[in-house]
């Protein structure tokens, strides 16, 4: 190992992190503390390190089942498993309120934070995607949105929320999605503030080859099966360590729990609900929705121990999940085990 002088402060930090924390875990069984750890370097060596966008998993999985709010101190307490210093988390949490995703709450000095209306809207397509059962079949129809030709800023903008929708590019202000239905559409661009700019159309192509065709053009799925060979790779250790093992620690297992939505959200996200006639034969994100709904199942019961221990709002603790929690993954948080 290199001494701890030789290498960066935020390195450094990370490393004896590590250490204490699963130190202070009393783990009875050693052989799953290298696959957590390996989590842990793993999203300390993305770059940038984006903690906002590990807050917003946090509220996403974790806090808008359980309320939706979510006092900024326990927050930060939810935070530290990760390596998150308090003023990073406070920085981020003021970026995502001035985005639009948070409003704040004062209570004397303490701070609750909650989803907004437009928050709650998108995180709860996001959920449907997120957590769903993958489609096995299709009606054949596309539903289809037409940018106006004016450019700029905000079109940009646009883009790129209906990619995260789901959407593929066809061309410059054709986008394409495979399961949305008209109405879905238009809530969704009303959300985005540009129904008005938008048009919407319900269409089919000539047959199966064709909208082979579309869906190649529209997505890169060559990359996106990489990124989910990538996620598999890094989550199977976790996996395989919990099969020979009694289970996690409840903080570690809120850890691990975080960090496998947290990266399957950003790959699943980016991936159209095709259904498999349209998907490359031998789907890999196939195998990563079966790993990711196992090693959730495997990890919920402890994780929201710890998320209970820890959160808090500021009329008290945290209200408890509700049932469609235990729906996700077809009923993968109440039935599967590793």
């Amino acid at each position: 190992m290199l001494p701890l002088h030789n290498v960066t402060q935020e390195y450094r930090t990370t490393i004896i992190f590590c250490v204490t924390f699963f130190s202070c875990q009393n783990m009875a069984v050693p052989p799953l503390t290298k696959p957590v750890e390996a989590l842990l370097r793993r999203f300390h060596g993305q770059r940038p390190l984006r903690g906002g966008s590990l807050l917003i998993t946090i509220f996403g999985d974790a806090i808008a089942p359980r309320g939706g709010a979510v006092t900024l101190g326990s927050l930060i307490d939810l935070a530290r498993p990760f390596g998150l210093a308090e003023r990073l988390v406070r920085t981020a949490v003021a970026r995502l309120a001035a985005e639009g995703w948070l409003a704040a709450t004062r209570h004397g000095r303490r701070s609750e934070y909650r989803l907004t209306e437009n928050g709650r809207k998108l995180f709860a397509e996001a959920t449907r995607r997120i957590y769903g059962v993958n489609p096995t079949s299709w009606d054949g129809q596309w539903t289809l949105a037409v940018l106006p030709p004016a450019g700029g800023h905000s079109r940009g903008n646009i883009r790129e929320e209906l990619r995260w929708l789901g959407f593929g590019q066809l061309s410059p202000g054709v986008y394409a999605h495979p399961a949305c239905t008209l109405e879905e559409a238009r809530g969704w661009l009303v959300t985005l503030g540009c129904a008005n700019r938008c048009w919407l159309f319900k269409s089919a192509t000539e047959g199966l080859a064709a909208d082979r065709r579309l869906a190649a053009e529209g997505w890169n799925l060559a990359a996106i099966g990489r990124r989910y060979r990538r996620f598999r790779d890094t989550f199977a250790p976790v996996q395989a360590a919990l099969r020979e093992s009694e289970g996690l620690a409840p903080q570690a297992a809120f850890l691990v729990r975080t960090l496998l939505i947290h990266e399957y959200r950003k790959i699943h996200l980016q991936e159209p609900l095709l259904p498999p006639a349209l998907l490359p034969p031998e789907w890999v994100g196939t195998e990563a929705y079966e790993l990711t709904a196992t090693l959730y199942a495997a990890v919920f019961a402890a994780a929201e121990r710890f998320l209970t221990e820890t959160g808090a709002t500021i009329a008290g603790v945290l209200p408890a999940a509700g049932a469609e929690v235990h729906a996700r993954f077809g009923g993968a948080s109440g039935s599967r085990a590793a």
